[in-house]
C-alpha cells in the first residue's frame, strides 16, 4: 500500500561527505509497480537512487535511461550504475524532450517513466553551482552549465523591474517581490550583484524590514523563483506528463515527485487534464467533442512522506507524489 512507507537510501556525493537520499523511494516505486524485465526511464536522473531501485526491481533483463540536464550528474550516475552494464544507459538531454531522448535511444514502449522535480543534492550542495545562499558563488544556478542560457546574474542584470516583479511573486510566491525588484535594480546601477552572497545579503535586509522573525530563510523564495526562471522548470512539466504518455505502453505509468505548490499544481492539472480531456460546455447534457480518458488517476490525493522520512531528510518535507496509468 501507498501508506506503507520508505526509508531513504544514502550514497555520498563527491567525496565531500554529503549524503543523498532518494525522496519518497518506496511509494514511487509501489505506484511504478516494476515487472521483472521491464523498461524504464528515470527522466530526472540526478545522483541515480531511484534509477538503481528500479534496476534492481526490473531484475536481469530489465533496463533504465536515466536522462538529466546536468552532466555532472549523469556521469555521477553512469559511475555508481556501472555494475548494471549495459542495462543502464545514461544521456544528457531535457525531460521536455522526453518523446525524442526515447525514440532515439530505440527503446520499445514503456512500463514506467519516473521524474523526480527540481534541484538535487549534487547541485545544491556544489557551492559552485551557485545555487544555494549557504555557500558564496557566483550566480549561475543553470542546470546544464554548457548550455549557454542566461544566468541569475544575467536576469538580475538585464530584466525590467516590472518583469523581476512578476518572477519573484509567480515563481517564488515572494509577497515583497515588488520591493526586492525594486532593490536590485537600484543596487545594480551602482554595481552588478553577482554572487549568492550579495543577493542573499540584499533580499534579506528587505524582508527583514517588514517580516520579523523567518519560518525560512529570507532569501529562500527569491532563489527559488529565479532557479525557476532561469532553467524554464514549470513550463517543462505538461510536456513532460504528455511527453510519458507517448511513450508509455498501455497499462505504463508515470510517477512525478515535485517540490513545491508550483510544481504539484502544474502536475495535477496535466493529469486531470488527461483524464477529464472533454471539452463540452458544461450546459450540455452529453459529451459530443468525443475527447475520452487517456489515463487514470492513481493518487486522488498526493502522497506525502512519513514524519520518519522528513526526520532522516529534512529536504522531503514538501515533497509531493502524483501518477497516472495510460489506459
Amino acid at each position: 500500500m501507498l501508506a506503507e512507507r520508505s526509508q531513504a537510501i544514502e550514497i555520498t556525493l563527491d567525496g565531500n561527505g554529503t549524503p543523498h537520499q532518494s525522496v519518497l523511494l518506496a511509494e514511487s516505486l509501489e505506484l511504478l509497480a516494476p515487472r521483472p524485465g521491464g523498461t524504464y526511464v528515470d527522466a530526472t536522473l540526478g545522483p541515480g537512487g531511484h534509477a538503481e531501485a528500479l534496476l534492481e526491481r526490473a531484475g536481469e533483463n530489465g533496463k533504465v535511461l536515466g536522462i538529466d540536464r546536468d552532466p555532472a550528474a549523469v556521469a555521477f550516475a553512469r559511475q555508481r550504475l556501472a555494475r548494471f552494464g549495459d542495462r543502464f544507459t545514461g544521456v544528457v538531454g531535457d525531460h521536455r524532450e522526453l518523446e525524442t531522448i526515447v525514440r532515439e535511444a530505440g527503446l520499445p514502449a514503456l512500463d514506467g517513466v519516473l521524474a523526480d522535480l527540481g534541484i538535487s543534492s549534487l547541485q545544491l550542495d556544489d557551492p559552485a553551482r551557485g545555487f544555494s545562499f549557504q555557500h558564496d558563488a557566483p550566480l549561475d544556478m543553470r542546470m546544464n552549465p554548457a548550455s549557454g542560457g542566461p544566468t541569475a546574474a544575467n536576469l538580475l542584470a538585464t530584466l525590467d523591474e516590472r518583469e523581476l516583479s512578476r518572477i519573484l511573486a509567480e515563481w517564488g510566491e515572494e509577497r515583497a517581490g515588488r520591493r526586492i525588484a525594486r532593490a536590485v535594480v537600484r543596487e545594480r546601477a551602482v554595481r552588478p550583484i553577482e554572487t549568492t552572497a550579495e543577493l542573499s545579503s540584499l533580499v534579506s535586509r528587505i524582508v527583514a524590514a517588514t517580516s520579523g522573525r523567518f519560518r525560512i530563510h529570507p532569501a529562500t523564495r527569491t532563489f527559488q523563483a529565479l532557479r525557476i526562471a532561469v532553467n524554464r522548470e514549470i513550463e517543462g512539466i505538461p510536456a513532460l506528463v504528455h511527453g510519458a504518455l507517448s511513450v508509455l505502453r498501455p497499462g505504463g505509468r508515470l510517477a512525478v515527485i515535485s517540490f513545491h505548490s508550483l510544481e504539484d499544481r502544474a502536475v495535477k492539472t496535466a493529469i486531470r487534464e488527461l483524464t477529464h480531456p472533454c471539452v463540452c460546455p458544461p450546459d450540455l447534457p452529453v459529451c459530443v467533442c468525443g475527447k475520452t480518458p487517456q489515463v487514470r488517476s492513481l493518487t486522488p490525493r498526493p502522497v506525502v512522506p512519513s514524519e520518519h522520512e522528513i526526520r532522516r531528510n529534512p529536504r522531503a518535507r514538501s515533497a509531493r507524489l502524483r501518477g497516472l496509468e495510460k489506459i
